[in-house]
């Protein structure tokens, strides 16, 4: 069971990546994804090819879709958080994509090979506010700032929240409808466990004609990954793992004014009182059980 645990925490994602990489599995509806982000008229959907790096081959680096098409290769990423490290991400994918597409060129040779043109695209639905459009660069990443920059990668970010981008999914109605889907999710959740809310989303989508055909077809697949791929400890965790850096930063943000020192003790007080706020009920139940194991022993039981 413990070793299933594990297996199961490596390969957990939020219940809206898994849904949006099923949906957009489809030569159609990745066509008019497509059409609609590249401003294209493109109908055959036999033109356009699947290219998504898979697990089975590359283990970590499974990305949510990517399609070629008359040479012009797309990476597309959902994302429910903030992530200034997707261009970094993007850059290893296409890495790997562009190395099948060459294994059997010669590299070596006097002959240039043509590559395709890449386009890297993320569709932000999280709740932190973001704005309509964003650029993110690689070369943000860079710890030594220089006017010239020799690699640079740019990925388009995309608001698909409600009252953003509302055009691009007015061209990809199931995009919008995704947006539905995950809406619906999230409101549930006020009222109800991960477990209730995900079947009331996907009974009330069927019922009002939202991703209808596809939730007909994949219910039971999607009810089951939304919820066990939600994992509440492996998101304590992350939040925990946040608290303890934001500590740090703002201690030796601090340091600059008040000395290294002083800075970074404020950082741990500040880490501490973070981790404390989010692991409250933890340490409560750890003390009622240590409480009673000493009633326990002192009873000889």
């Amino acid at each position: 069971m413990k070793e299933e645990i594990v297996n199961a925490q490596r390969v957990v994602r939020k219940y809206k990546d898994t849904v949006f990489r099923m949906l957009f599995n489809s030569k159609k509806e990745l066509l008019t994804l497509y059409n609609a982000l590249n401003d294209t008229e493109y109908t055959n959907e036999d033109e356009l090819e699947i290219v998504t790096l898979e697990n089975a081959v590359y283990m970590t680096f499974k990305n949510d879709v990517s399609c070629l098409l008359d040479m012009n290769i797309q990476l597309f990423e959902q994302q429910a958080s903030i992530n200034p490290n997707m261009p970094l991400r993007f850059l290893m994918y296409i890495t790997r994509q562009l190395e099948k597409l060459v294994v059997k060129k010669n590299l070596y040779g006097s002959k240039l090979i043509e590559l395709p043109n890449p386009r890297f695209f993320v569709f932000y639905n999280g709740k932190d506010e973001q704005p309509e459009v964003d650029e993110l660069c690689l070369s943000s990443s860079y710890k030594h700032k220089t006017d010239e920059i020799n690699l640079e990668l740019k990925v388009l970010q995309l608001n698909i929240n409600s009252g953003y981008n509302e055009e691009v999914k007015r061209k990809c109605p199931t995009l919008f409808q995704y947006m539905q889907y995950v809406n619906l999710v999230r409101d549930n959740l006020k009222d109800y466990s991960l477990e209730d809310a995900v079947p009331l989303a996907v009974d009330y989508c069927i019922t009002h004609d939202i991703l209808k055909d596809f939730l007909l077809a994949n219910k039971a697949e999607v009810v089951s990954m939304s919820i066990f791929e939600f994992d509440e400890e492996l998101y304590k965790k992350s939040i925990r793992e946040e608290g303890y850096e934001d500590g740090y930063k703002n201690g030796i943000e601090k340091g600059i004014e008040k000395g290294i020192e002083k800075g970074l003790q404020q950082g741990r007080e500040e880490s501490r009182s973070i981790i404390e706020q989010k692991d409250g009920e933890i340490k409560q139940k750890d003390a009622e059980i240590e409480r009673l194991k000493k009633q326990l022993s002192s009873k000889n039981i």
